[in-house]
């Protein structure tokens, strides 16, 4: 009997997969249990349509992404905090503190998450950073971390 899987299943396979098993696994373990259905004509249908609709977010996150690369690509994020007369700040500025100035600067979020730094910001000067937004989807700019003018 075929049967769409809803969620994955070891040593079966993983969820939306269509998969031939016997007819007793099928009606007693996988519909019994609600982790598969029949795979009819109209069930086809509709994990195909599933399939489409989830592609299609993907495709449109990755547009997003792609535009927002083009955006940070090369700009230059500046970043005020306190410092002592020689340089060295009260502290670090952190991912938290790049991410917020992005948003503040650019417009648009990105996760802390999704940043790195060449270096610890520990001190007055101009870093080199990358911001992973989708898979695939980098953008390289510039940290300038200035002093705070109190």
């Amino acid at each position: 009997m075929k049967v769409i899987l809803l969620q994955d299943i070891k040593g079966t396979g993983k969820k939306g997969d269509v998969k031939n098993v016997s007819d007793g696994y099928a009606r007693n373990f996988l519909i019994g249990k609600g982790l598969a259905v029949e795979a009819t004509p109209k069930n086809l249908t509709e994990l195909q349509g599933k399939k489409d609709s989830e592609q299609h977010k993907i495709d449109v996150a990755r547009q997003e992404a792609e535009a927002q690369a083009a955006k940070l690509t090369d700009q230059k994020i500046i970043v005020r905090a306190k410092a002592g007369q020689n340089g060295k700040l009260f502290g670090a500025v952190t991912l938290g503190h790049v991410a917020d100035a992005l948003e503040k600067q650019l417009g648009f979020a990105v996760d802390k998450r999704k940043l790195t730094v060449s270096s610890e910001m520990k001190n007055v000067g101009t870093y080199s950073a990358e911001a992973k937004l989708f898979n695939g989807v980098t953008a390289k700019f510039t940290v300038s971390v200035e002093l705070e003018n109190a």
